[in-house]
């Protein structure tokens, strides 16, 4: 179990993630909900209200709608409560825990979403010319960002498991 430190830093970043995904959600919807896009930094960045009943991409959108809510409502929600679980089990700490916090702190403000509206808001996006992201939300950048930490911070460790397992010398 991590420190009291290390909790409070923990709930720090997760009320602020969700606090700030909230609000900016809120000011889209207020203020860019039925609006043209509006185009920042000559296109580079641009923010347009949607509202995304899919998961990443709007990959789904168009299941069914009991299908759609027990994959991206009830699946979401279970994997969340299995990630949190096993990191507590398991005593992440250090890096992979910030980055845990910030994975999971996203998909309980996008879970929050579904389960109140039946779809996730989304108002930015970003590129040149016509390479450009697909639109997403402040949940998605500390999902994005969360997952990185934990691949960066895990993975060496897990390859440097396999390579032993197999009796394969690790690559330099």
């Amino acid at each position: 179990m991590p420190h009291l430190a290390n909790k409070l830093v923990l709930l720090a970043l997760v009320l602020s993630t969700v606090g700030c995904d909230r609000v900016t959600k809120h000011l889209a919807a207020t203020s860019l909900a039925g609006e043209p896009a509006k185009a920042y930094l000559g296109r580079i960045v641009q923010f347009e209200y949607a509202e995304n009943r899919g998961g990443f991409l709007s990959l789904g959108a168009d299941l069914p709608p009991r299908l759609r809510t027990t994959v991206f409502t009830f699946g979401t929600g279970v994997s969340l409560l299995v990630l949190t679980i096993g990191a507590w089990w398991h005593q992440v700490n250090g890096r992979a825990l910030f980055g845990l916090g910030l994975f999971v702190s996203g998909g309980i403000s996008n879970l929050f979403d579904r389960v109140v509206q039946g779809s996730v808001i989304d108002f930015m996006h970003v590129g040149v010319g016509s390479f450009r992201t697909g639109i997403f939300n402040v949940a998605d950048l500390a999902i994005l960002l969360g997952g990185i930490l934990i691949a960066t911070t895990l993975l060496p460790g897990v390859l440097t498991n396999i390579f032993k397992h197999l009796g394969v010398s690790e690559p330099r």
